[in-house]
């Protein structure tokens, strides 16, 4: 892991572009088939995006992409605990090997970079995660990730400072229309901010789903009311 690469659906490169980065954590990837999962790779390496968290087999999808962006070194790593998964000759979510996981996350802080990790864990309809979840994202923090987040969620969970890592166990739906069932139409988007080689801040931005899955920004009572029910489920 030495040198510093992105990770290009199969191909590595030096880069210091963020643009375009593609996490394929996601248990709906082979939903219609793997053959259009694979379809969705070739396009994104004609396009010349980056991707992580899946890829066209497993050992592929469980590689680091790691890059260089005004100087910080930012790695993104993530996997899938609930499959479908890739394997040895076809393409899907990385599974998660939590052991391996820890390796390579301080593996990577050792060389300066900064890990991001997300997972798609299993899905619960609340605000506050699972006590498995928090071990398990806890334990990430541990090994070294800067930013722990859960892209599984169909509903936004809560989140947390866990030593000096943020966690967000669950963002909620980003383009998902779920119509009859209670807050799967709140989401969060989070802005991670790393400067001079240290994660220092993070915005929670708060969108409504609208129109078949539609995001557009909360009104202040809206975003005030999810806020604090997410607050309130961290025991903040």
């Amino acid at each position: 892991m030495s040198e510093h690469n992105c990770h290009e659906c199969g191909h590595q490169h030096d880069c210091d572009d963020m643009d375009n980065i593609i996490e394929l954590t996601g248990n709906h990837l082979e939903d219609k088939g793997n053959q259009w999962l694979n379809y969705s790779l070739d396009m994104y390496r004609e396009r010349g995006w980056s991707c992580f968290g899946g890829g066209a087999n497993q050992l592929e999808g469980s590689l680091p992409l790691t890059l260089t962006h005004n100087g910080n070194q930012i790695a993104f790593i993530g996997c899938n605990t609930v499959g479908p998964f890739a394997d040895e000759t076809s393409a899907g979510a990385a599974r998660c090997d939590f052991p391996m996981l820890y390796e390579t996350i301080g593996q990577l802080r050792e060389e300066g970079f900064q890990p991001i990790v997300t997972l798609q864990y299993l899905e619960d309809y609340n605000y506050a995660p699972t006590p498995a979840q928090m071990r398990d994202f806890r334990a990430l923090a541990e090994a070294g990730a800067v930013v722990v987040q859960g892209s599984q969620a169909h509903q936004a969970q809560t989140l947390e400072f866990y030593g000096e890592t943020f966690i967000h166990y669950g963002l909620g739906n980003f383009f998902f229309a779920q119509h009859n069932t209670p807050n799967t139409d709140l989401e969060c988007i989070d802005r991670h901010v790393i400067y001079d080689g240290r994660h220092i801040s993070t915005q929670v931005y708060t969108y409504l789903l609208v129109n078949d899955a539609q995001p557009r920004p909360m009104t202040p009572d809206q975003r005030r009311e999810l806020l604090a029910n997410l607050f309130a489920a961290s025991g903040w």
